[in-house]
């Protein structure tokens, strides 16, 4: 960014004339949040209703039904009015509606007191419930309410607030002290610490200062900042994510799909069940109507599927809640329950298992030149290039605290390099393909090094005086410092980890022998990534696919699970993800994983246990018979149970 390209006012660069600091936006109403706590509300008022109720039945029994009118009404409303709008809108029963039937069939018979306590612990269920899945939206998307509405854009000098949609590329921000940043872009002028936590997971501010990147959500520390905006509203990471929560939020996995499908069919033949204990008993086995009833009651009661349709989802969400707080950004439920399965992990090399930045690592100069005078000529002639080989030879020179020259001239060479003209002298830097077109015996000492460096996977470029070969220079990408545990810890899991790459096979070998992957993939374009994953999955089962640029896309989308980095990524990378990994962290995917396996185990628990009570239920009420309240107690307690087991995950 040049210096030039905006003057901030002397004022508004010591803070004069600014407005007061203006705290966060306060989160806007939620209605969801408030239909929660009503829930809650109404269970345990319909509870205490029910207590109260009990209590006087001996000093007025029509007064304690009156009570019970009103808890069933305070404690199944929500629930009734669910199950009629299922039976309506979809011509459908679910499991709502048979427990209301239920209740309203204990009442019937006169066991009032067994119809309340049915309708209480219900609805603490279905609460609990509830607060699952606003735990879990809350801990996703807690970010929407960071969403700034306005901005302080400074044009000609002068401060005014606009609406965040006016922001265009190359505003100027002024964001103060406690404010949310509301635009992604670039420090310009200022020093702070910026909290990322909505954005990254991480625990700790972030040191910002001119050049640094910073994110629309995220809160400005102790001091004041300029920013240039480098994105519009529409196509910030903050944006992105919220597109992202909205998909979490409607998909399913492919377990709960299946209980829905069950629940209906299984609702259907328990009503058909309930009604030919009701007729065919007092006929076929000479039993009483009003212990037919009776037992057709406990039967509606038990068999009722409530502890099954609550074994998954409470527990999948409690797990995404948890990734969420992590930093790991799961768009839905199906694919945490496809990575509980993972085989194999192919990790893309550039950007992900690398830091994606060369960094010079050897820099040699001839018998007859001066290293530092050759590294200073080598970077004032690469100062003017953007390429990333070139910006990594200036940052060795300024890391070494070398003043660079005055070019007088320069010139980019095609396909080849760069070179330029140093007090009349005629510098060139390019590929080192040059040796092979030259038959100089002192070339051969060059060509020597240069078959040493590459075979330690470096990009190798020549440094020319003239026609004269002046030095060396060799580049590598770096490992990022935590590859070598994430891949460790993948291997301790018993999964594969594969390496793929559009890099020479040298580089990529030694690449994955720092790192320690299983299986190299070198030298593909975008669509061979793609033929491998595909292979991948035929052979091992299923496959994550770790990527973060717009070549990864295709890869993404093939694999079984497609895991995106947040922070780096491309915005093509982060659209088809299945998984973003918010602050780039990959030691964190084999914790998601084992979370993953954790998660289905307590869903297979849930779902035995859940078959297991209703089963013995029922064969204990038809083969010696059980009382109502016992039915009661067995059927809605393990439906909390299960629950609470899920809830665990939150921990």
């Amino acid at each position: 960014m040049q210096a030039t390209s905006k003057q901030l006012p002397k004022s508004m660069a010591r803070g004069e004339g600014a407005q007061q600091p203006r705290t966060p936006q306060p989160r806007r109403f939620d209605p969801k949040a408030m239909l929660h706590n009503a829930e809650m509300q109404a269970a345990l008022g319909s509870g205490l209703l029910m207590l109260i109720a009990w209590a006087v039945s001996g000093w007025s029994e029509v007064f304690s039904v009156l009570l019970y009118v009103v808890s069933y009404t305070v404690g199944g409303w929500i629930k009734a009015k669910e199950g009629v709008e299922t039976l309506v809108k979809e011509r459908d029963l679910d499991v709502n509606l048979l427990m209301i039937a239920a209740a309203l069939g204990a009442a019937s018979i006169g066991y009032w007191n067994e119809g309340a306590m049915l309708i209480f612990i219900f609805a603490l269920s279905g609460a609990l419930e509830s607060y699952t899945m606003e735990r879990s939206k809350k801990d996703i998307s807690s970010l929407l309410a960071l969403k700034p509405a306005t901005a302080v854009r400074i044009e000609k000098g002068v401060m005014s607030e606009v609406a965040i949609d006016l922001l265009a590329v190359g505003d100027l921000l002024l964001v103060r002290p406690g404010e949310l940043i509301p635009a992604d872009g670039t420090v310009y002028r200022g020093e702070s610490a910026v909290n990322q936590a909505s954005i990254t997971g991480e625990s700790l501010p972030v040191e910002k200062s001119t050049g640094s990147d910073v994110f629309a959500g995220t809160i400005n520390g102790e001091g004041p900042l300029y920013i240039e905006v480098t994105k519009s509203a529409e196509n910030t990471l903050f944006s992105k994510i919220i597109k992202m929560v909205e998909e979490a939020e409607t998909e399913v996995p492919e377990s709960q799909r299946f209980i829905k499908r069950l629940e209906s069919i299984y609702a259907r033949v328990v009503v058909a069940a309930t009604i030919a204990l009701i007729a065919l008993p007092p006929f076929v086995l000479d039993w009483s109507w009003s212990a037919t009833f009776y037992k057709a009651m406990v039967f509606l009661v038990v068999a009722s599927p409530c502890a099954l349709v609550s074994s998954i989802m409470p527990a999948m969400l409690s797990a995404i809640s948890k990734s969420a707080r992590k930093g790991i950004l799961f768009k839905g439920g199906v694919h945490l329950e496809n990575m509980a399965k993972t085989s194999v992990v192919a990790f893309d090399k550039t950007g992900t298992l690398t830091a994606g930045l060369p960094q010079v690592t050897d820099f040699i100069a001839g018998d007859e030149y001066d290293r530092n005078e050759l590294l200073r000529v080598s970077a004032s002639i690469e100062k003017l290039s953007r390429h990333p080989l070139a910006e990594a030879i200036v940052r060795k020179a300024e890391e070494e605290h070398l003043v660079l020259h005055v070019i007088e001239e320069s010139t980019s060479v095609t396909g080849w390099g760069i070179e330029g003209l140093i007090a009349g002298r005629l510098w060139r830097i390019g590929k080192s393909n040059l040796l092979d077109e030259r038959n100089e015996l002192q070339d051969e000492q060059w060509r020597s090094l240069r078959k040493q460096l590459e075979s330690e996977g470096k990009t190798v470029s020549l440094i020319l005086d003239g026609e004269r070969i002046a030095g060396m220079i060799a580049l590598q990408d770096t490992v990022r410092p935590q590859a070598v545990a994430a891949v460790r810890k993948l291997q301790q899991l018993g999964i594969k980890v594969a390496m793929l790459t559009g890099d020479r096979a040298a580089t990529a070998e030694v690449i994955a022998g720092q790192t320690g992957v299983d299986l190299v993939f070198a030298g593909l374009l975008p669509e061979d990534k793609v033929t491998h994953i595909k292979a991948l999955r035929e052979q091992y089962g299923n496959v994550i696919m770790v990527g973060d640029g717009v070549n990864d896309a295709p890869a993404l989308a093939t694999a079984t699970v497609g895991m995106g980095m947040g922070m780096n990524g491309s915005g093509a990378a982060l659209e088809i993800a299945d998984v973003v990994l918010m602050n780039d962290n990959i030691e964190e995917i084999a914790s998601t994983i084992k979370l993953a396996r954790r998660t289905q185990r307590i869903v297979k628990q849930n779902m035995i246990f859940a078959v297991t009570v209703i089963a013995s239920l029922m064969l204990s009420n038809f083969l010696q018979g059980i009382a109502l309240p016992f039915g009661v107690v067995g059927h809605e307690g393990s439906t909390i149970l299960v629950i609470l087991n899920g809830l665990r995950l939150l921990r």
